[in-house]
């Protein structure tokens, strides 16, 4: 099951695309604290009648599926990041901090944004203007309860300065978080199984209406594992409304790319959908 936060509270669907259904009485908060269950939702899905609505999703009226939650990100658990990182700190002397932290058990884990730093599906991501190299980061986003409780996963874009955190890795917040950092959506795939290494994280960046990249990696190529980075964040961690943790990128564009103004980001996780964020 899907769920949307929109203006006027949750729709329901069984599969990206599909007809939608509200959900009245319930709420994202509900989910993650009060121990509603998919199976609760999932009779509130068969008796509801169908969203009208002429489009697959509201128009311009879909939010980001976040409520009180914190955004947390895990960092350099894929190959390709690990060689990202080490290439954009070679010169501040930080490299090998990101080769031993890529071998180690322990994961990095940093926080990301808090709800009003997160948009949503067709909402615009900012770039800091004291960046002069800005990247998307596509990642696979897990949802966990206020008990530590694995409730499913959507797509996330983890946007980063890449010469920020380059120039000196004790820059890492301010090259991570700021306004508009962080979008999630376009839903929340509730499920209570981690996904499988065959789940693919698709990226495609447009300007000026032509794509200008594209890439994708698959979860198999992870270095770490989603069940140690949810022991890790609430080892001796609490979070009263749940949270979301992002958990890496396998796709880095080339060095000498930085987004633009005017640039388009769509981020495909099939099981969840497109998020689509324009860049300003």
């Amino acid at each position: 099951m899907l769920l949307y936060r929109t203006r006027d509270g949750l729709l329901a669907s069984d599969r990206p695309g599909g007809p939608l259904v509200a959900l009245p009485g319930h709420s994202l908060d509900d989910v993650f604290t009060s121990g509603v269950r998919k199976s609760e939702l999932q009779r509130a899905l068969s008796a509801a009648k169908p969203a009208e609505s002429r489009e697959p999703l509201p128009e311009g009226g879909i939010l980001p599926p976040i409520s009180s939650q914190e955004v947390w990100a895990a960092g350099v658990t894929y190959l390709r990041s690990r060689m990202a990182r080490m290439e954009e700190s070679a010169t501040a002397g930080g490299s090998d901090f990101y080769d031993r932290v890529y071998h180690a058990h322990r994961p990095e884990l940093f926080f990301k944004a808090t709800p009003h730093r997160v948009v949503g599906h067709e909402q615009t991501m900012r770039l800091r203007k004291d960046s002069r190299w800005n990247v998307p980061e596509p990642e696979l986003t897990l949802a966990f309860s206020n008990r530590g409780e694995m409730l499913g996963y959507c797509v996330g874009n983890d946007l980063s300065s890449r010469d920020i955190e380059g120039e000196n890795p004790l820059y890492l917040p301010q090259a991570k978080v700021f306004d508009t950092c962080a979008a999630l959506g376009p839903g929340l795939l509730l499920t209570e199984k981690y996904p499988s290494g065959e789940t693919t994280i698709r990226m495609s960046i447009r300007r000026n209406h032509a794509e200008i990249f594209s890439g994708e990696t698959q979860i198999a190529n992870m270095k770490q594992s989603f069940e140690n980075l949810r022991e890790h964040i609430f080892r001796h961690n609490s979070f009263p409304h749940g949270c979301y943790l992002m958990t890496g990128t396998g796709i880095v564009p080339s060095d000498d790319f930085t987004l633009q103004s005017g640039d388009e980001i769509s981020i495909t996780i099939d099981e969840v959908g497109t998020l689509t964020n324009p860049i300003a």
